[in-house]
Order: C-alpha cells, then sequence, then structure tokens
C-alpha cells in the first residue's frame, strides 16, 4: 500500500469477526472530528480502569495493545463488590468504548434487633462481616449464634431468638414455733410475704400454698410454699415449717365411781376438768384441775366415796329424799324368801350387782309379812314404818313377787310381777331412764364388770 493517499479517497477499516474491510468514497469532505486513523498510536481508545475490578482485554494484534481498534475486554468485580453495566465492552472506531461498567460494594440488609438480645458486627454489613449475637443477663441463644454477610447480598442462617432460662429466685422466712393459747388447740401465725427477684423479668407471680399468714393453725407441722414463676414460666420453690405446739398434761383419769368433764381437748394447756361422782357418791377433794403451763395439773385428785346413808330413818320420805336425783330404787317385793320368784330373781340380781350400780341403782327388798316382814338395802335394815310407807306410796301388794323400777325423781318407771333377766332389765333402763351423758360414759365403762 502507498504510504499516501489521495485526499477524495477515504479508507475505513473496520474490523468484524477479526476481518478488515475498506470502504471508499470519491466525495468525502474532510471533518475536524472524523478520526484519523494511525496505527501507530497503540491507544486509539482510552486507557481502561475498573475500581475494585478487573478488565480483562483482548486485543486483535494480540500483546499488550489494550486500546487498538477493535479491543474487546471482559469486566469483573472483587469479592464483595457487584458489576453495574457492561460484561463486555470493545474499542468503537470513533475512539469510544462501546459501554461503561463500574463496580458497587455488595451490602446485606440491615439486621433487625433482637428482644432482650444484641448483636455486634465485625464489618458492618458487607460481604463476609459476621454478627455475633449475645442475649441479656437471665437468657440464652435459641439458634445461630452468628450470621454472616453472603456474595450475593444475603445473611447465612435465620435471625436467633433469645429466650429466658434462668429460674427466679425466692427465698421463704425462717420456720417458726409458735405454743398455743391457753384452752386453744390452735395458734395464729403470722409472716412477711417472701420476696422473688429474676435476672429477666421485673414483674413476677409468686403463689401460696398452704395457709394465709395470719391464721389459725392446727397442732402439728404444717409445711407452706412459695411458688414464683417468670414471664417465661420458669418457677422456683421454697418453703418452711409452721410449727404449733399444744401443751399438755398428762391426761387425768376419771374417779372411781365418777366421771370427769373437761373443756377444750381434756389436757391441754389452760384445760379445766371437773369431777363428777355417780349418784350413791360424794367427791372427796378438789372440785376441778388446771392443766398448767408447765404441763402438770393443778391441785391433787379428787375421789369419790360411797355417801354416808342413813339407815335409821323412820319413814319412807325420809328414805327417799337420800335418794333423789342421786341413785335410782329397784324396790322388790316378794311373800317370803322361799318364793321361788323371788329365789330365781335374787340369783339374777346377785350376778348383774355390778351392772346396776354402774347405772345407778339401788336394789331395796321387802320380805315377807307382819311381824315378820323385813325391810333391807344389802345388810342395812329398814324401820318397820319405812316398810308399811313404801308399799302404800308404790302400791307394794306382800301377797305375790313383783317389782317396782323408780327413776332418780323416785317417780314410778315400770312394774315386772315375773323374774327378768340382767339384759331385759339393763335394756330397759338404757332406754328409758338413762340421758345421753350416762349412755357414753355407761359405753365408756361397759367392760368393767367383765
Amino acid at each position: 500500500m502507498p504510504s499516501c493517499l489521495p485526499v477524495s479517497v477515504l479508507v475505513l477499516i473496520f474490523l468484524s469477526a477479526g476481518a478488515a474491510t475498506t470502504v471508499y468514497d470519491g466525495d468525502f469532505t474532510d471533518e475536524e472530528n472524523t478520526p484519523h486513523l494511525d496505527y501507530r498510536d497503540p491507544n486509539w481508545c482510552r486507557p481502561l480502569s475498573l475500581s475494585n475490578g478487573e478488565a480483562r482485554c483482548r486485543s486483535p494484534r494480540g500483546g499488550g495493545h489494550r486500546g487498538r481498534l477493535g479491543t474487546r475486554c471482559d469486566m469483573s468485580c472483587d469479592r464483595g463488590y457487584r458489576l453495574l453495566g457492561r460484561r463486555s465492552i470493545h474499542c468503537l472506531a470513533n475512539r469510544r468504548w462501546s459501554g461503561t461498567a463500574h463496580c458497587r460494594k455488595i451490602r446485606c440488609p440491615v439486621l433487625p434487633l433482637i428482644p432482650h438480645g444484641r448483636y455486634t458486627c465485625t464489618q458492618a454489613f458487607v460481604v463476609d462481616s459476621r454478627c455475633d449475637f449475645t442475649c441479656s443477663p437471665g437468657y440464652r441463644i435459641e439458634g445461630e449464634h452468628s450470621r454472616t454477610c453472603q456474595p450475593r447480598g444475603s445473611w447465612s442462617g435465620a435471625q436467633p431468638e433469645c429466650s429466658d432460662y434462668d429460674p427466679p429466685k425466692i427465698k421463704c422466712p425462717p420456720s417458726r414455733l409458735k405454743v398455743a393459747e391457753p384452752g386453744k388447740l390452735t395458734a395464729a401465725v403470722t409472716w412477711d410475704p417472701p420476696a422473688a427477684t429474676d435476672t429477666a423479668d421485673k414483674y413476677l407471680n409468686v403463689v401460696l400454698m398452704g395457709q394465709e399468714p395470719g391464721t389459725d393453725f392446727k397442732e402439728g407441722l404444717n409445711i407452706i410454699r412459695y411458688t414464683v414463676y417468670d414471664q417465661a414460666r420458669n418457677r422456683a420453690v421454697c418453703k418452711f415449717i409452721v410449727r404449733v405446739e399444744v401443751r399438755r398434761c398428762p391426761e387425768l383419769p376419771p374417779p372411781l365411781h365418777g366421771h370427769l368433764s373437761c373443756s377444750s381437748d381434756g389436757n391441754n394447756y389452760g384445760a379445766t376438768c371437773e369431777y363428777h361422782c355417780d349418784g350413791g357418791y360424794e367427791r372427796r377433794g378438789t372440785s376441778s384441775r388446771v392443766c398448767q403451763l408447765n404441763r402438770s395439773w393443778s391441785e391433787g385428785p379428787a375421789e369419790c366415796v360411797p355417801m354416808e346413808m342413813k339407815f335409821d330413818v323412820k319413814t319412807a320420805s325420809a328414805l327417799l329424799d337420800q335418794f333423789y336425783e342421786k341413785r335410782r330404787l329397784l324396790i322388790l317385793s316378794a311373800p317370803n324368801i322361799s318364793d321361788p320368784d323371788y329365789q330365781l330373781q335374787n340369783i339374777m340380781i346377785q350376778k348383774a350387782d355390778c351392772g346396776l350400780d354402774l347405772r345407778q341403782v339401788t336394789v331395796v327388798e321387802l320380805l315377807g309379812a307382819p311381824p315378820r316382814e323385813r325391810g333391807r338395802i344389802k345388810e342395812n335394815l329398814l324401820h318397820s314404818d319405812v316398810i308399811e310407807g313404801l308399799r302404800q306410796v308404790f302400791r307394794i301388794s306382800r301377797s305375790y313377787f313383783s317389782m317396782v323400777l323408780l327413776d332418780s325423781l323416785g317417780l314410778d318407771r315400770e312394774r315386772f310381777i315375773v323374774p327378768v333377766s340382767s339384759e331385759e332389765l339393763f335394756s330397759y333402763i338404757d332406754s328409758f331412764l338413762l340421758d345421753e351423758e350416762e349412755r357414753e360414759r355407761l359405753e365408756l365403762h361397759r367392760d368393767f364388770c367383765d
């Protein structure tokens, strides 16, 4: 090719698929902006620079001619950057590249805060930055402990949570002993409710399991429990003992031929026991005793001794007055001691003597007819006027066997004209003559006569 060409001839060389094409135009006017092909200038297009990235170029002439016409460059970004623009550009005849590109730093979305926790990141929210999660005291991580910003702009793993795992703390008051007041079997015990704390929650639910403070507690050990729950349903328990002591004296034995009536529980501190004697017996000694704080009884024991009966009285009323409201009478009458009904009944009465005494029944015998008539209470003989008075008052015949049962008021309650067994006699007395208290005492001493 000649070194110089006519002005009318313009040679345009286009590179297409690596081949050169020449176009001629005879009527061409040279303009100022028309590029002049000068293959001696290696930088046909301005040098490329890609911050935070790399442009890999291939020149049609090979070698290091990166800016020559037709040079093609592939654009790529460093790790952590995203390419914006053309991935591939080439150098055009107008000395410009066919496109532009630049690298923008990749950022992950801002991580949300987690309740009761926090996180710290090594490089904020850019690629390869690791954010480590920690929880407030009393909480622990549930899930991943860290997340890493990945090259595609998303975080690894899932967002963790802070769960309350630390149970609350509660301290109960110390156990306590309370002595029951005089005459009581309970004691009022008070205490201050325990305080509960928690590393996570300010508001806690404290539940009492047991009696409320300030109420009356029964004798013995009473266990009081408190349970505290935090908002995560973690719980803690404490307990203490309320012991109520009822000071007691040794149990008082009832007197022979008598009984005791005691207040409160009978032998606790402050209880009072009164002595009562059965009909036909009278008390000798103190009337009552009190259980003291030192667990001993006041005074000394009392006893029930037989009443001093006067059998030499001369009227029936004088005799009956001694039994009024004290003893019941069973008047047995027979024509003579050889009467078979009397002999049979006498045998049964002798066997029933203990049972009759428990039921406060005194047997009066009227035997025979004047002038040999006799009246007696056990071995004590009665005056003839007393015998006659009893027969007249209660209409008791001398002609045949009979028995009259009188209550403690001296009233005629039942008559028997044939002998009766002790079981029948006791059954009638228990059913119709004894009050409720006497029945209870009889039940307690039922085995006394065995």
